[in-house]
C-alpha cells in the first residue's frame, strides 16, 4: 500500500477584520500547475491502494446494480404538436437515444412502446453514444425541437465545466447546419424557428445575458436581448406553455424580478417589467387565458412567509392584485403550471409534496390523492397548451419512479410506466416511515427510514445504518428510489435522511432557520439525528456512516469536527469543505451570488467570525480520533472546486486523522463521471467504502 500524499506547507496568510489565517494549503488552486496534478494523481493511487481489497466487492456491487436495471427500456412518450417524443437506452450503450414517431390527430394516449421493439415510424433525432464518441465526459445540455418540428437544437459539454456548445440540424435532411454557439448555458428555439435564444455566463459563471442567434447568420452578428449586471443576479430564460411571452428572469437566492415580451409583437422589443425587484421578494408567474382575458398568476412571498398566489391583468401586471390561493403558514407553495382549461399548484405541507387542481372560476384546489405515507410527487413533462391528461411523475422510497397520466374528465390515475427492477423485486419486503428526534433547541426534526422487513424493524436489534443529510438552499430531500440502495438494504443496512434545517421539508421557516447566522443548526440537527438513532438503539457510532455532497459535503465536515465519536465513517462528496476561503473571494465563481446563502464575510465581520466558527477546513482539530473519511471531487468541477477537499483532506492528514481519502476524478464536473455504466461503477465504488467501514465488506 501506498504512503498517504503528505503536501507541502506553504504559508499563504490572508487578513480579514483583524484576523490572520495561515492558508498553507492554498497552493493548490492553482490548477494548471505540474505540483498540483501530480498531487492529485498521487491522492488517487493511494486511494486506489487503500482500497485494492474491495476491488471484488466493487464488482459484486456493480453486477447487482447493472442486474437490476432493464438495459434496453424506452420512456413513456410524451405529445408536443403532431408528435410522440420518447427516449430510449440499449444494453452496453452509456447514453440515451432520444428519438420521436409520429401521433395521429386527436389521439392523447402514448403508444406501447416494447423494449428491444421496433417502434413504428420512429426518427432518431440525437444519440448520446454517438455524440460521446471519442470524449471522456460528455453532458448533454439544452434539447429543443422548433415548434414546426423541422429543426432539432442540442448543446453538448465535453469537460464537465457547464458550458455547452449549442448545434442546429435540418431534421428534414439530417444535416447539421453550419451555426455553431460557444460557451451558452441555456439556449431554445425561438418560436417561428428561425433563431435561437441563448444565455451566455460571465467571468463568475454566472448566467447573465441573453441573446438572439438568427440560424444562418454568424455568431459575432447576435443580439444582445437582455443584461443582468448586478453580480448577486443570475438569468434564465424561456417561453409560456401558451407560446405567448418570452420570460425573462433574474433572481438570487432572496429575491427575483421578470420581464415578459409579447410574442404577437417583435420578438427585440423591450420587455416589460412584471413586478420590480425588491429585496427578499421572490415571485414566479404563469400565464392563463380565463374568461377571455390575458392574466399572469403570481406566486410569491411578499409579507407571505410560505408565498401566496395572486392574479393581475397581463396588461397592467402592478394593477390589482385577485388573491388565488391565500398565504397559510406551514403550506409551502412551491409551484404553479397554467394550462388552457385548468391549473395546477404543487406545495409542501407536513414534509410531503403535494399536487392539486385549480379551477380558474373558483380557485378551488382539488388534490391529487396517493397512498403510500412517504412518497414525492410532481407534474412533469407537459408540453402542450391543451391535454386530456395531466402528466405526473411518482416515487417514494420503496416504489420505483412512476408515470401517471391523469384523466381530466375522471380523475382516474392511469398508469403509463413504472421502472422496472430485475431480480425479483418486491416492494412490500421494504419498509419506510418517519421518525423525529429533538433538536438541541427542542426543535423536532424529520428523520425518513427506509430497511429490508427480513432484517427486523428499526430499534429492535442495533443495525449498520447509512445516514444521509443536506440542509442548504431550501431544497428538499424528498422520498426517491434507488436501484443502488438495494445493494445496501439486502445487507441489512439501514438507509436514512436527516431532514435538516436549511432545507425546506418543512417550509420557508424550516429554511431561514438553517442560512446565514444560524447556518450552525443545519449541522447539530444532523448531529441530533444521529445521537436519536444511537439513542432509540436502531444503530451505534460504530455501525454509522454519514454522507452528505456538495453543501451537503460541507454538512459532513462540519458535523466531522462537531461529532467525530458518534461515526464511524463520513463519505463527502464535491465537498463545500472550504466555505469561508470561497465565500471571501468575489472573483470565484458563483461567489457573489452565495452571500445570499451564506453572509458576506468580505465586508461583514460578524459574518466572517460566524463563518470561521464553523467552516470545516479552518476548524479541524489536533489530536482527534476522526471517523474515516472518503472526500470524492472532480478537477472541473465550477460550482465546488476541486482544491477545497484537496486542502481538507492535507489538513486532516496533518492534524493526525488516520484513514483520510481522496478520490479525484480528472475528466468530470460537479456531477461526477457521465455515463450510466460509469456513474454505477462510480457509486459502487463509494459503496463498497460504506459497506468495508460497516464491517460488511466480506
Amino acid at each position: 500500500m501506498t504512503e498517504a500524499p503528505i503536501a507541502d506547507r506553504r504559508s499563504s496568510p490572508r487578513t480579514h477584520h483583524g484576523d490572520t489565517f495561515d492558508d498553507q494549503y492554498e497552493w493548490m488552486r492553482d490548477k494548471e500547475s505540474p505540483e498540483v496534478t501530480t498531487h492529485l494523481e498521487a491522492e488517487n493511487a493511494h486511494t486506489d491502494a487503500a482500497t485494492a481489497h474491495l476491488e471484488g466487492l466493487r464488482e459484486e456491487l456493480f453486477q447487482e446494480i447493472k442486474g437490476r436495471v432493464q438495459e434496453t427500456d424506452l420512456s413513456v412518450p410524451t405529445r408536443r404538436g403532431d408528435w410522440w417524443y420518447y427516449s430510449r437506452t440499449e444494453e452496453g450503450a452509456q447514453y440515451g437515444i432520444h428519438c420521436r414517431t409520429a401521433a395521429a390527430e386527436g389521439d392523447w394516449t402514448p403508444p406501447q412502446l416494447e423494449p428491444g421493439v421496433p417502434v413504428p415510424g420512429e426518427v432518431v433525432l440525437l444519440d448520446g453514444n454517438a455524440e460521446a464518441e471519442g470524449h471522456e465526459f460528455f453532458s448533454l445540455g439544452a434539447f429543443d425541437t422548433s415548434d414546426d418540428a423541422t429543426k432539432l437544437l442540442w448543446s453538448t459539454d465535453f469537460e464537465g465545466d457547464e458550458l455547452y456548445t449549442v448545434r442546429v440540424r435540418n431534421l428534414a435532411t439530417g444535416v447539421t447546419l453550419a451555426d455553431e454557439i460557444p460557451n451558452t448555458s441555456g439556449a431554445f428555439f425561438t418560436p417561428d424557428g428561425t433563431g435561437v435564444l441563448y444565455t451566455t455566463r460571465d467571468d463568475a459563471w454566472r448566467p447573465d445575458t441573453l441573446w438572439l442567434h438568427r440560424i444562418g447568420t454568424p455568431v459575432t452578428d447576435d443580439v444582445q436581448l437582455f443584461h443582468e449586471p448586478d453580480e448577486r443576479f443570475w438569468l434564465g430564460a424561456g417561453i409560456t406553455r401558451s407560446r405567448r411571452y418570452l420570460v425573462i428572469g433574474v433572481g438570487s437566492s432572496i429575491t427575483s424580478e421578470e420581464h415578459i415580451v409579447d410574442l404577437t409583437g417583435e420578438l427585440t422589443a423591450t420587455p416589460q417589467l412584471i413586478w420590480p425587484r425588491h429585496e427578499g421578494v421572490e415571485y414566479s408567474f404563469e400565464h392563463a387565458v380565463v374568461d377571455g382575458e390575458d392574466r399572469l398568476y403570481i406566486l410569491h412571498n411578499e409579507e407571505a412567509l410560505d408565498f401566496e398566489l395572486v392574479s393581475v391583468a397581463a396588461s397592467d401586471p402592478q394593477g390589482r392584485r385577485r388573491i388565488v390561493v391565500a398565504h397559510e403558514p406551514g403550506r409551502r407553495l412551491l409551484g404553479m403550471d397554467a394550462f388552457r382549461d385548468f391549473a395546477t399548484v404543487e406545495y409542501r405541507s407536513e414534509g410531503l409534496e403535494r399536487v392539486a387542481l385549480l379551477d380558474y372560476a373558483t380557485n378551488a384546489l382539488d388534490d391529487v390523492a396517493f397512498d403510500e405515507p412517504l412518497y414525492s410527487a410532481g407534474v412533469s413533462g407537459n408540453p402542450e397548451w391543451h391535454s386530456p391528461f395531466l402528466r405526473l411523475g411518482y416515487a417514494s422510497f420503496v416504489t420505483p419512479g412512476t408515470v401517471y397520466d391523469l384523466d381530466l374528465a375522471t380523475r382516474e390515475l392511469v398508469l403509463r410506466k413504472q421502472v422496472p427492477v430485475l431480480g425479483g423485486y418486491e416492494p412490500g419486503d421494504y419498509g419506510q416511515r418517519r421518525a423525529w428526534a429533538a433538536a438541541s433547541d427542542g426543535t423536532q426534526v424529520p428523520i425518513s427510514l427506509v430497511w429490508k422487513r427480513s432484517f427486523g424493524e428499526p430499534g429492535a436489534q442495533v443495525r449498520p445504518l447509512h445516514l444521509y443529510g443536506y440542509g442548504s438552499y431550501e431544497h428538499s430531500i424528498d422520498p426517491g428510489f434507488s436501484v443502488a440502495r438495494l445493494s445496501e438494504l439486502d445487507r441489512g443496512v439501514i438507509f436514512a435522511v436527516a431532514h435538516v434545517r436549511g432545507g425546506g421539508e418543512m417550509g420557508r421557516q424550516w429554511y431561514e432557520d438553517g442560512k446565514l447566522l444560524s447556518k450552525r443548526n443545519t449541522f447539530t440537527d444532523f448531529v441530533a439525528c444521529a445521537e436519536h438513532l444511537v439513542a432509540t438503539g436502531v444503530t451505534s457510532p460504530d455501525r454509522l456512516v454519514a454522507e452528505g455532497a456538495s453543501a451537503g459535503g460541507l454538512l459532513m465536515g462540519a458535523v466531522a469536527n462537531l461529532a467525530p465519536e458518534l461515526f464511524a465513517g463520513i463519505l463527502a462528496g464535491v465537498p463545500f469543505v472550504d466555505a469561508l476561503t470561497t465565500i471571501l473571494d468575489p472573483s470565484l465563481p458563483l461567489t457573489v451570488i452565495e452571500w445570499d446563502e451564506w453572509g458576506d464575510p468580505l465586508h461583514g465581520a460578524d459574518v466572517y467570525a460566524y463563518m470561521k466558527s464553523y467552516t470545516p477546513y479552518e476548524n479541524v482539530r489536533e489530536g482527534v480520533a476522526y471517523p474515516r473519511i472518503l472526500a470524492v471531487t472532480s478537477l472541473n468541477d465550477s460550482r465546488v472546486m476541486y482544491v477545497e477537499p484537496a486542502k481538507w483532506v492535507a489538513r486532516l492528514r496533518e492534524a493526525g486523522a488516520s484513514d483520510v481519502l481522496l478520490k479525484c476524478e480528472m475528466v468530470a464536473g460537479h456531477g461526477g463521471v457521465s455515463g450510466r455504466y460509469n456513474s454505477w461503477k462510480e457509486r459502487a465504488f463509494e459503496l463498497a467504502w460504506i459497506l468495508d467501514v460497516l464491517d460488511l465488506a466480506s
